[in-house]
């Protein structure tokens, strides 16, 4: 009688570890968890780095030697919600190049690096959103993610470094997936690929940094492909910021 009763009890906690939550719950607590944060605006200022075949890339935008495996720049996230983000390069003797997201429609002052261009677009498509509740919130995320192709009513686990993270999405090689964090649900990444067939994914990593806490995270990735082309890395934020209609 114990051995049964132990065994329905190993049966029973497998699984409730197997149990994903639906999409749109994950999403949709996702979004509260944003919704929590006291800002509308942030200004976060860090280093840039660039990699690989970018660097050319890079380097010619910003007026940079492209004589070297990666190459370096001062960087700076600008968000005020809802839905307008900037992301800038600068180079301290050379150019300044920004990217820039608001209400969905794409502008780009000087030459455009496209890793910088989709880093900015994926970033204020999540972490840029601000609604009247979760529940909208949910749902400009899902029309977000229908244009990458993800299928959000599809969930599994995964582990993302050393975290579990939610996947939405068919979890096969190649397909477009958002990946959230299963603690805290906080945005982890976005794989896709882009109209020309290019696969991307933009990784958002460690939300503890003290300068911008879970409002961005402490380091946000850009992969094309199977290389790193992009990082950048949070130094120091203000969430106290008056950023001007002009910057977007």
């Amino acid at each position: 009688m114990k051995r049964t009763v132990f065994l329905l009890g190993v049966l029973a906690a497998m699984s409730a570890g197997a149990y994903v939550l639906p999409g749109g719950s994950i999403l949709r607590r996702m979004m509260a968890a944003r919704e929590e944060l006291p800002f509308s605006s942030l200004k976060a200022d860090g280093s840039l780095h660039f990699y690989g075949p970018v660097v050319n890339e890079a380097g010619g935008a910003l007026g940079l030697p492209t004589d070297r495996p990666d190459l370096e720049a001062d960087g700076t996230v600008y968000l005020r919600l809802p839905g307008r983000c900037r992301f800038e390069a600068k180079a301290r003797e050379g150019n300044t190049v920004a990217s820039v997201s608001s209400g969905g429609r794409k502008r780009v002052e000087g030459t455009e690096i496209p890793a910088l261009s989709e880093a900015v677009q994926q970033v204020c498509a999540v972490l840029g959103v601000r609604a009247e509740s979760a529940i909208e919130g949910r749902e400009v995320v899902e029309t977000h993610l229908r244009s990458l192709g993800i299928e959000s009513r599809t969930t599994s686990l995964a582990r993302f470094g050393g975290d579990v993270v939610y996947v939405l999405g068919q979890q096969v090689e190649g397909k477009p997936q958002f990946w959230v964090y299963k603690d805290g649900f906080r945005p982890a990444r976005l794989k896709y690929k882009d109209g020309k067939g290019t696969a991307w994914d933009v990784r958002f990593l460690d939300y503890t940094s003290p300068a911008t806490g879970e409002m961005l995270p402490r380091t946000i990735e850009v992969w094309r492909g199977e290389e790193r082309v992009m990082r950048f890395t949070v130094l120091t934020g203000d969430t106290r910021a008056k950023l001007a209609d002009t910057l977007f």
